[in-house]
Parts: structure tokens; C-alpha cells; sequence
């Protein structure tokens, strides 16, 4: 068996965190047995998909890396194949033509709920042997319904929760057509996962109840079941429902917050499965591990700072010209002057250590990208009478010395030794000069980056 697998986003909104699990698990367990990845958008609502929205879905696993092997495949660029399975299935007697209004159905509803019955269609126009239909009204457009079985019950070992049982009887005939023709959801991804051979559904499980109905229909289509799983939501950090006052909600807000894509593959990947204790690795050593087995069936909780860990992680790891390519249009925005200054990959290579996002990286690069101002307020605490004639001797040492961090520290001892001073009473007031702050990285690599021209004459114009 060739293992297909699908996402299918409804583009009714943007791709959050959870579509991009279900994406990534779907993707992973192709790639783990070279199987076929589909993407598929399920647009058949159309009061509420937007063009918008299939693009931000587009970008977002564009962004993610998570390439589709086949599609994208529109619901609304099939209906004539759903409008021929539902004709097959009026002529073999698995649907049937309902007269029945929306007012109608809405009091058979209210009937049953004043006996405190569940809600539903009553079959009023379900045809069964020896049964009188009720005559066809004038200028009613019918909805097809799918005549569902009557007694048994649907069971299936769900990969992630395990056994499920849900009795027939809970489920009524669900319109297949609606009046104008158009087929509905549950209809068309039934008859999509059975033309695109799907053999695993992975998704979440709001959708659980989606999947008796979908069962229904495929084994009256006489289709092979695929095996289906459902992952548990995700929680914000108060324990509720991710949401809109969690922060980010789009996946590709998180570009534009400074995150890199294997840190958000990486953090997603753990938010249901695991692999031992095993935190950070790579999407092929994800693939390789990958299985259902793994899946966690307990909801998962979102932690800000446990992605802000694996991101600041991956930007260490990150190759310095390609952190330039990000960070550079952040600093052009902020003001950046680069002409003149030290090479940006150099800069953030020394200044990526202690930051967790890209824009992070690019707001502490810009000390080497802008004119110092110094504060007169700490110039005066620090450059005092004491420090000046040190400061002299040093920018002194400056104009001969070999212009590299090891000889720009040993002269920068060799003037505190012979001026009895220690290290924050030279390099506060030389941060101030140099930078305009007090908060840098190492005194002597800062000097080294910026160049003995600069630092010349950043200090004799302080003096």
C-alpha cells in the first residue's frame, strides 16, 4: 500500500498553529514511508472562503517548507464530479430527493426537542418499501439527502483516541445537495478522499463527528475506508482554547515576529508527539522518527517561551548572511545607515547569542548602524578626570595597533595596569563613546567590528 495522505484547510480563516500540526503530521508520515502528500482546499463555503485565505494558507505552508506532492486541488473546480456520484447514488437508491422546507425541517426539530428527543430530520421523504411519499409540492427546489442506515452502529480504531462507536440512529439523512445543487461538506470530502485514494486521515478533532457521516458515505459508494485520526486541540497557556488574545493567530504572523520556520516545525512537532525526551531536531530526523503510535491523545499546551527557546536555538545554528537577508529590511525600517559601517552578517553573528527572535537580532545590531548619543547624564558619571588620560593613552595604542580582538584586549589591559584602574571604569565610558550605550557585547570585539577609523574617532570627539 502507498501511503497518501491530505490536508484539507477550509480558507475560511488564516492557518493557525493547529492546521499547521495536523499539515506537518500529514506530511511527515508521507515522507516517512515516500508516500504522496495532497493539499486540498476545501472552498465550498462560499459566503465565508476568501481568495485571502487560500492565499495566507499557500504562504503559510510555503513559509513552513511543507511542500504538496499533488494539488492544490479546489472543491469548487470539482463539482461535476460530485454532481455525477450524487446522480449514481439516486439511481442505485442510497439518496433520495427531499421536499421538505427549512421551516419544515426546523418543526420536525421542535417537535422532537419539546419530547426531549434529539433533534432531526424525521425521514418524511426517505422512500422505503410499501411507504406513500407525500405528493411533490409546486415550485419547491429539493435537497438530496443521503439515506443513511437505519440501525448498527459505525466503529473505527481512531489512531489517536482509539476505539469509537457511534450509533446509527444518532445521525440523520444528511443533505448531500442543497436546493441550488451545490454539495456539502461532508459529501465532498468523502467523495474526495475516495478519488485521491487517501489512506490516512490525520486532523483534528473537531471533526469526529464529521467522521460516522464520511463513513457512511464511503462504504455506500462501495470506497476503501481510509484510517483515521484525530488530534486534540491545542491549549493557550491559561489551559483554554487557543484564540485571538493568545497572541499570534495566523502562522504567518510568526515571520513577522521574528521566528524562523524550524523553530516553528520543531516546537509543532512536540505539541502531540514525541520521541523520547529528544527536544530539538532536524525535519529529517523528524520524518525518519515519525509514527502514530507516538500521538499524544491529551491536549497539547501552547508555551511562548518554549518556542522563543527553540528559536533563539536555531538562529545560533543560523548562517549569518542569511540572518543578514532577514534582519536587513527590519533595520532599513528603524532608520539603519549601513554605508560606512561593519559587515551586517559579522555584526550579527557576534549578536545573535542572547536573542530569541529575528527582530530581537535586528533591533540589538542597530548600536553599529546609527550615531551614537550618548546620555550627557551617564557621559559625566563615567568620563571623569580619573578615566580621561586613560582614554587617551588607549586611543593612543589604537593608532598603531594590529586591529584584532586579542591585541585590542591587551591594550586595553596594558593602560589599566599602568593607570590602576579596572576594566568597567575604561570600557563603560568606551561603550558610551563608541555605541552611545553601556549594554554591548565584549568591549574589545565591538571595537574590532567597528574599525580603527570609526573608533578613533568616536573617542577623540568625546574627549
Amino acid at each position: 500500500m502507498t501511503v497518501r495522505t491530505r490536508f484539507a484547510p477550509s480558507p475560511t480563516g488564516y492557518l493557525h498553529l493547529g492546521g499547521a500540526r495536523t499539515a506537518l503530521y500529514s506530511w511527515a508520515y508521507a515522507r516517512h514511508f515516500g508516500g504522496t502528500f495532497i493539499l486540498r482546499i476545501e472552498d465550498t463555503d462560499l459566503e465565508r472562503s476568501t481568495p485571502e485565505a487560500v492565499q495566507a494558507i499557500l504562504d503559510g505552508m510555503k513559509w513552513l517548507g511543507l511542500e504538496h506532492d499533488e494539488g492544490p486541488f479546489y472543491q469548487m473546480q470539482r463539482m461535476d464530479r460530485y454532481r455525477e456520484v450524487i446522480k449514481s447514488m439516486l439511481e442505485a437508491g442510497t439518496a433520495y430527493l427531499c421536499y421538505c422546507t427549512p421551516e419544515e425541517v426546523e418543526a420536525m426539530r421542535e417537535r422532537m426537542r419539546a419530547l426531549g428527543e434529539k433533534p432531526r430530520y424525521d425521514g418524511t421523504w426517505r422512500p422505503e418499501e410499501g411507504k406513500q411519499l407525500p405528493p411533490v409540492p409546486e415550485g419547491v427546489k429539493p435537497v438530496v439527502r443521503f439515506k443513511n442506515p437505519l440501525d448498527g452502529e459505525v466503529t473505527w480504531t481512531d489512531v489517536v483516541k482509539g476505539p469509537i462507536t457511534i450509533g446509527n440512529k444518532e445521525l440523520d439523512d444528511l443533505i448531500i445537495a442543497r436546493g441550488d445543487g451545490t454539495p456539502t461538506y461532508n459529501f465532498c470530502v468523502a467523495v474526495d478522499d475516495w478519488d485521491m485514494k487517501i489512506t490516512h486521515v490525520l486532523r483534528g478533532d473537531d471533526h469526529v463527528n464529521n467522521t460516522p457521516r464520511q463513513i457512511n458515505i464511503l462504504r455506500a459508494l462501495g470506497a476503501e475506508l481510509p484510517q483515521y485520526g484525530h488530534l486534540p486541540m491545542i491549549l493557550g497557556p491559561d489551559g483554554q482554547k487557543l484564540s485571538k488574545r493568545h497572541g499570534a493567530v495566523s502562522v504567518m504572523q510568526y515571520p513577522e515576529q521574528g521566528f524562523l520556520p524550524e523553530a516553528m516545525l520543531n516546537y509543532l512537532a512536540r505539541l502531540g508527539w514525541s520521541h523520547g525526551d529528544d527536544e530539538i531536531f532536524s525535519m529529517a530526523q523528524f520524518t525518519e522518527w515519525f509514527n502514530l503510535e507516538h500521538l499524544t491523545a491529551s491536549a497539547a499546551q501552547f508555551n511562548p517561551e518554549k518556542l522563543a527557546w527553540l528559536n533563539n536555538h536555531y538562529i545560533k545554528q543560523s548562517d549569518n548572511e542569511r540572518l543578514a537577508g532577514l534582519a536587513r529590511p527590519i533595520m532599513e525600517r528603524e532608520g539603519a545607515q549601513f554605508e560606512g559601517a561593519p559587515p551586517l552578517a559579522a555584526v550579527l553573528g557576534l549578536m545573535k547569542e542572547r536573542t530569541n527572535t529575528i527582530n530581537e537580532l535586528a533591533d540589538a545590531a542597530m548600536l553599529f548602524f546609527r550615531t551614537p548619543n550618548p546620555d550627557a547624564a551617564l557621559l559625566a558619571q563615567h568620563l571623569t578626570d580619573a578615566v580621561r588620560p586613560a582614554l587617551a593613552q588607549f586611543a593612543e595604542k589604537l593608532q598603531t595597533v594590529e586591529w584584532s580582538k586579542p591585541a585590542l584586549s591587551a591594550a586595553m589591559k596594558e593602560v589599566l595596569a599602568a593607570n590602576g584602574l579596572k576594566m568597567p571604569q575604561l570600557a563603560m565610558p568606551l561603550r558610551l563613546l563608541v555605541t552611545g550605550q553601556l549594554q554591548t557585547p565584549a568591549i574589545d570585539a565591538v571595537l574590532e567590528l567597528f574599525g580603527r577609523e570609526t573608533v578613533l574617532a568616536r573617542i577623540q570627539k568625546g574627549l
